[in-house]
């Protein structure tokens, strides 16, 4: 992996659409591009991970302007990247926004995140939410074969609901014809490590990302691609039917178990 520094004019954007999703009004991410490689982010294409010059002084003076609202953290490359141990962006970046008294969202991957409970346990409006995509090895390993095992992942749901922080589950994305099958039961085995909500989002394709992960659909399993094909046709997004379908799929499930879609 290569890492190179490049200069920003602005650091934090601000969303400018109501964010249902995530429900935040600003986006910082410390890193862009993704060295964890997730075959279905179009973040990870490239092996170089820019690092943003003197991006603390400038999220320093950037904050002091801005209004208070929630600052979603991750919200396109995950702040925990495998850099971090060494460069502690992300953990300094919590430091400045504590002092500012800004809500924060996190959405990660990665239990590096355990490293700053010193920090999140004494933030007052923080919230963690925790991805996967399945329950099954062999899918997540083929997928996302770098960053923390799924069950890794939701034993710290746990580790950081335990330190009073608030933290949910999100299947993000849901692959079509590939995990649809274990909704249930990923709702059902996720209440053991205590969520406060389950957050969902569908694979999006955009421009030659769509190329490239069909190209890794045929060497998982090359009938899917005509599914995908078929599915997905001249759009980024998934066909609306199907996305009815599936929401209609979790929603009742997790009304069944008690489990919130929202935060």
């Amino acid at each position: 992996m290569i890492y190179k520094y490049i200069n920003y004019d602005k650091i934090i954007n601000r969303i400018t659409n109501q964010d249902i999703l995530f429900e935040g009004d600003y986006i910082i991410d410390p890193y862009q591009n993704c060295e964890f490689g997730c075959k279905y982010c179009d973040s990870s294409y490239d092996n170089i991970v820019y690092i943003k010059n003197d991006f603390l002084n400038k999220i320093q003076k950037e904050l002091i302007c801005l209004s208070k609202g929630t600052i979603i953290i991750g919200s396109v490359v995950d702040p925990y990247q495998i850099i971090e141990k060494e460069l502690e962006m992300t953990r300094n970046l919590l430091k400045i926004i504590k002092k500012n008294h800004f809500k924060v969202h996190i959405l990660t991957k990665s239990d590096l995140i355990l490293r700053d409970l010193d920090i999140l346990s004494d933030m007052k409006n923080i919230t963690v939410t925790v991805s996967i995509i399945s329950l099954d090895k062999k899918i997540s390993s083929f997928f996302e074969n770098k960053v923390p095992p799924t069950m890794t992942r939701l034993k710290l749901i746990d580790k950081l609901s335990n330190e009073g922080i608030k933290s949910g589950l999100a299947i993000i994305p849901i692959l079509p014809y590939i995990i649809e099958n274990e909704i249930e039961n990923i709702i059902k085995e996720s209440l053991r490590y205590k969520p406060k909500y389950l957050l969902f989002k569908f694979l999006e394709l955009k421009g030659f990302q769509k190329n490239i992960f069909y190209d890794y659909l045929k060497v998982m399993n090359r009938d899917l691609l005509d599914k995908y094909i078929h599915l997905f046709k001249d759009n980024y997004s998934p066909d609306p039917k199907y996305v009815n379908k599936i929401n209609t799929q979790i929603f009742k499930y997790s009304k069944k178990y008690g489990l919130s879609n929202n935060i």
